[in-house]
C-alpha cells in the first residue's frame, strides 16, 4: 500500500531544541508598572510603590520570581 507521506523513519530529525536565550526575550529594564502588572495587581500608587521597593532591593530578579 502506497502512501502520500514519506516513511517517518526516512525524515531527517528536526527534533533540535532552541535554546532559552533565544525563546525568551525579557526587557533589560523593568519598569514598576512591569512588576505590579506581572503581580496581578491593578497600577495604583500604592501598588507601583510597593514594586518600586521591590526593584530597588531584588532589581529584575523581582520580575522574573513572578513570572514561569
Amino acid at each position: 500500500m502506497s502512501t502520500s507521506q514519506p516513511d517517518a523513519s526516512r525524515r531527517p530529525s528536526d527534533d533540535h531544541a532552541t535554546p532559552d536565550d533565544l525563546l525568551h526575550v525579557a526587557p533589560t529594564e523593568t519598569s514598576p508598572d512591569d512588576l505590579v502588572l506581572a503581580s496581578g495587581r491593578d497600577i495604583t500608587p500604592s501598588a507601583l510603590a510597593w514594586a518600586e521597593r521591590k526593584l530597588a532591593s531584588e532589581g529584575h530578579a523581582a520580575l522574573d520570581k513572578l513570572l514561569p
